[in-house]
C-alpha cells in the first residue's frame, strides 16, 4: 500500500472519526442532562431503581441482537452487496428487514406477556418490596418496545454506515435524549409520576429514531419494503454469522444481569451505577461507538481487497485515535470522579453520598476503560475475515471471568464489586483479543507503542495537576454554584494541562488533527 494511500485513508478515517464523535458528543451531553433531571427528581429512591432497572431490558436485548450482533454481521455483508450493485443491495436489505421485523415483533410480545417473570430474573432483590416490582413491572411494559424500534433503527444505521453516510446515523440517537428531557420536564411541571412519562418517552423516541434512518436511508436510495419472512441463502449466511456474536453479547449481557441481580440486593446501588456509568459512558460513548462504526465498513472493503497491511494500519491509527483521548479520560476519573458527580447531579432528591457512591463505582469502572474502547477496536478485525467464533469463544471466557468474580467480590466489597469485576474481566478479554490478532498479522506497529507511553505519561501530568488542584480545592465547594465552577475548572485545567504536555512529549499535534479534517 502506498504511503500516500495509507495517509489519506488515515485522514479519512479521522474525518469520519469526528463526525461520529461529534454526534454522540452531543447525544452524550443530552444524556447528562437527562440524568441531571432525573438524579434530581428522583435521587437514589425506589422509583429511580424501578426505572432503570426497566430501561435496561430493551437496551439489554437492543445489544444482543440489535446493534452488537447485527451490525457485525451485517455491514460486512451488506458493503459486498453494494459491490454489486445497489438493486442486489436492496434485494439483500429487503431480505434480511422482513426477517428481523418478524422475529422483534413476536420477541417483543412474548416478553411483554412474561414480563413479571423477566423483571424478577433481573431484579430478584426487589422482591422484598412488592411495590417496586410492580413498578418496575409496569415502567419495562411501556418500554420494552423500544427494543423493536430500536433494532431496527440500528439496521437503517448499518445501511448508511455502509454507504459512508455516518451523521444521520450517529445522530439519530439524540432523539431519545430530547425526548426524555422534555418529557421529564412535563411530569415534573404538572407534579405527575415522572418516572412513567420517562418510560413513554423511552418508546415515542424509538418510533422517531426509526423515521429518521429510514427517511435517510430512502434519501440515499435504499428503500426496502417489508414482505413475508423468508430464509434466503443470504439470510442463512447473515444468521450463521450473527449467532456467535448474539452468543457473545449475550454473554456480555449476562455480565450486566448479574450486576443487576446482585444490585437490587442494595438500596440505591442500581441508581448509583446507573448515574455512574453515565460518567464514564460519555468518554467511551463518543469515542468507541465513532471508531466502530468507522472502522467495521473500512476494515470490510480492505479484507476483500487482500490489503492485509492496510487493515493492520487502519486498526492501529485508530487504536491510536482510541487511547489519545481515553487515557486521559481513565486518569481524570480515577482522581476526580467524586467531583464529577457532585457538580452533575448533587442537588434535589440526589445527596452527597449519593454522590461519594456514584463516584466510587465511576472510578472503579474507569480503570477498565481503555480496555471497553480498545474492544471497538479489535474486534471489527475478526468480522471482516468473517470470523465470528473467536471473538464469542473468548468473550466467554470473560464473562466466566467477570461472573466469578462479582460472586465472590459481593461477600467482600459488596455492590462495588460490580464494577471491579467488569473492568478486571474487559482487561482479560483485551488481552485475549490482542494475542490472537498478532498472530494473524494484526499486530501493533512501533508509532502506536510509542505514542502510547507518551499519551500515558502526558495523561499522569494531567493527573498531578488535577490531584494537586482538588486538593486545593476540597471542602470549598458547598453550594451549588460553586460544585459546577469547580468542576468546570478542574476539566477545562486537565484539558489545556493534557494538550500542553502531549504536545511537548510528542503524543500527537494538532496539525495532524487538522489535516484529518481537511483532507478527510
Amino acid at each position: 500500500m502506498p504511503p500516500q494511500d495509507w495517509i489519506y485513508s488515515t485522514m479519512s478515517l479521522n474525518r469520519s472519526f469526528l463526525t461520529v464523535g461529534g454526534m454522540t458528543m452531543i447525544s452524550r451531553v443530552l444524556g447528562m442532562v437527562r440524568e441531571i433531571m432525573i438524579a434530581a427528581t428522583l435521587g437514589a429512591s425506589d422509583a429511580a431503581d424501578a426505572f432503570y432497572a426497566a430501561f435496561r431490558l430493551p437496551n439489554l436485548f437492543r445489544r444482543i441482537f440489535g446493534e452488537g450482533a447485527f451490525n457485525l454481521a451485517f455491514v460486512p455483508m451488506f458493503t459486498k452487496s453494494l459491490e454489486d450493485g445497489d438493486a442486489v443491495a436492496r434485494r439483500f436489505g429487503t431480505e434480511v428487514l422482513a426477517v428481523l421485523a418478524g422475529a422483534l415483533f413476536v420477541f417483543t410480545l412474548l416478553a411483554t406477556l412474561a414480563m413479571p417473570v423477566v423483571v424478577y430474573l433481573i431484579a430478584a432483590g426487589f422482591a422484598s418490596n412488592p411495590d417496586k416490582l410492580d413498578l418496575t413491572v409496569l415502567l419495562a411494559r411501556l418500554m420494552f418496545p423500544y427494543l423493536a424500534l430500536v433494532s431496527l433503527t440500528a439496521m437503517f444505521s448499518a445501511v448508511l454506515n455502509a454507504l459512508g453516510r455516518f451523521a444521520v446515523a450517529a445522530g439519530a440517537p439524540i432523539l431519545l435524549n430530547i425526548f426524555l428531557i422534555g418529557f421529564a420536564g412535563t411530569g415534573m411541571a404538572t407534579g405527575q409520576s415522572v418516572e412513567v412519562w420517562l418510560a413513554v418517552a423511552v418508546t415515542l423516541s424509538g418510533v422517531a429514531q426509526l423515521w429518521l434512518v429510514v427517511w435517510a436511508a430512502r434519501r440515499a436510495g435504499m428503500r426496502f419494503a417489508l414482505h413475508r419472512p423468508r430464509l434466503t441463502p443470504d439470510v442463512k449466511r447473515l444468521l450463521i454469522l450473527a449467532a456467535p456474536a448474539a452468543i457473545a453479547g449475550g454473554a456480555m449481557q449476562i455480565n450486566l444481569m448479574v450486576g443487576s441481580i446482585i444490585a437490587s440486593f442494595f438500596d440505591g446501588a442500581v441508581a448509583w451505577l446507573t448515574y455512574a456509568d453515565r460518567i464514564y459512558q460519555l468518554p467511551l460513548g463518543v469515542v468507541g461507538v465513532a471508531v466502530g462504526v468507522v472502522l467495521m465498513p473500512e476494515l470490510s472493503r480492505r479484507a476483500r481487497q487482500g490489503d492485509r497491511e492496510g487493515a493492520r494500519l487502519s486498526m492501529n491509527r485508530s487504536a491510536e485515535f482510541a487511547l489519545a483521548l481515553t487515557l486521559p479520560a481513565t486518569v481524570a476519573l480515577l482522581i476526580i470522579s467524586e467531583e464529577v458527580a457532585r457538580g452533575l447531579f448533587e442537588r434535589g432528591a440526589y445527596t452527597a453520598f449519593d454522590a461519594h457512591q456514584t463516584g466510587l463505582a465511576a472510578a472503579l469502572f474507569a480503570l477498565g476503560l481503555p480496555a471497553f474502547v480498545m474492544n471497538k477496536v479489535l474486534t471489527p478485525a475478526f468480522f471482516a475475515d468473517e470470523d465470528s467464533r473467536t471473538p464469542l469463544r473468548l468473550s466467554l471466557w470473560a464473562m466466566g471471568i467477570n461472573t466469578v468474580l462479582s460472586l465472590i467480590g459481593v461477600w467482600l466489597i459488596g455492590w462495588l464489586a460490580i464494577p471491579v469485576a467488569t473492568a478486571i474481566a474487559s482487561w482479560i478479554n483485551i488481552w485475549m483479543l490482542w494475542r490472537v490478532l498478532r498472530m494473524r498479522g494484526y499486530g501493533a506497529d512501533l508509532r502506536l507503542w510509542m505514542r502510547i507511553k507518551r499519551m500515558l505519561a502526558a495523561s499522569l501530568i494531567m493527573g498531578l495537576v488535577l490531584f494537586t488542584a482538588g486538593h486545593i480545592l476540597d471542602g470549598s465547594l458547598e453550594t451549588q454554584l460553586a460544585r459546577i465552577s469547580g468542576l468546570l475548572g478542574l476539566v477545562l485545567l486537565g484539558l489545556a494541562s493534557y494538550v500542553i504536555a502531549a504536545r511537548f512529549l510528542g503524543a500527537f499535534t494538532l496539525a495532524e488533527l487538522k489535516a484529518g479534517v481537511k483532507r478527510g
